[in-house]
């Protein structure tokens, strides 16, 4: 499976979405919303304990939809794994035929539902690209050769073109890039004039996609519950206003989401869709977007 890192390459203008793992041992439910998504997006990233909240393995879930003929980013966080750990299951992923990778730090414990638990970082993100890359070329993370040959990872990142800081966003974006990152999937955008001039000054010469992260508001409540807990997140009040005033708040949703895909697609190179528990309408969105089915190879 590489329909997404032969995408990135041919310049094509990406989708991807997001769906999270059971929590629990039946993936049924899982399955059933990434087989709405085949031929509309060109993987699907699995959540590797999304807010610190306990899910299945990301690595599990995503040889799952593997089986299913649908093309994962197996997302991986530093927050439970040691370098050890880390590498075996990196190791573990390429030998299964799980190419993509979203290298994150991952959320702090304390945001989840096992705030007792310990953390470990022993790496961040940027120290996680730079692991990836050394498994590509046959080394592990204390340059030792691998005996039984390198890993074979496209990698990316998470970047967040509506950071209060400026210069603090083009310096972890440009270590990242440095560090290995072949593509960058965002947090969510509400403020596309921020994403514009991400674009235009920061990632202009980079040379690799950047996907707009696009979030199914589902109602003003959840619109506000998302600006009140989640880090970085800041949706306009007017938009809130037009969830408030709706009279089918989920449909008006689809229709916000779909504008700003089409906005996306002017400043950026893809959209990455996120729909938590509503991924089944994401192909509706796409099509309200007027983007076309993908190309299968």
């Amino acid at each position: 499976m590489n329909r997404f890192r032969n995408a990135v390459k041919s310049g094509e203008f990406l989708i991807t979405a997001e769906v999270a793992p059971p929590k629990g041992a039946d993936p049924t439910h899982m399955i059933k919303m990434a087989e709405t998504l085949k031929g509309k997006v060109h993987a699907i990233n699995i959540t590797d304990g999304s807010r610190a909240v306990l899910r299945m393995s990301s690595l599990a879930a995503s040889i799952i939809l593997k089986n299913h003929k649908i093309e994962p980013i197996y997302q991986v966080v530093c927050r439970d794994r040691n370098r050890i750990a880390l590498q075996a299951d990196l190791m573990g992923a390429s030998a299964l035929g799980l190419h993509n990778i979203l290298a994150l730090t991952g959320d702090p414990v304390k945001a989840g539902d096992h705030k007792d638990a310990r953390s470990v970082f022993d790496m961040e993100s940027t120290r996680l690209l730079k692991m990836i890359a050394k498994l590509n070329q046959g080394m592990d993370w204390n340059e030792k050769v691998l005996p039984d040959g390198p890993t074979d990872l496209f990698v990316g990142a998470a970047v967040d073109p509506q950071s209060p800081s400026w210069s603090g966003l083009k310096r972890r974006f440009e270590r990242k890039l440095l560090a290995g990152s072949q593509f960058f999937q965002s947090q969510l955008i509400s403020d596309f004039d921020k994403l514009e001039k991400f674009m235009n000054q920061i990632a202009v010469d980079s040379n690799k996609p950047i996907l707009a992260g696009i979030f199914l508001l589902k109602s003003a409540k959840n619109a506000a519950f998302l600006n009140k807990y989640v880090p970085g997140v800041d949706i306009p009040e007017h938009i809130i206003n037009r969830l408030a005033n709706a009279e089918k708040p989920l449909q008006e949703g689809m229709k916000i989401a779909a504008e700003q895909i089409k906005m996306a697609s002017n400043i950026c190179h893809g959209v990455h869709l996120m729909a938590i528990k509503r991924e089944d309408l994401i192909p509706q969105i796409l099509d309200m977007a007027e983007i076309s089915p993908i190309r299968v190879s």
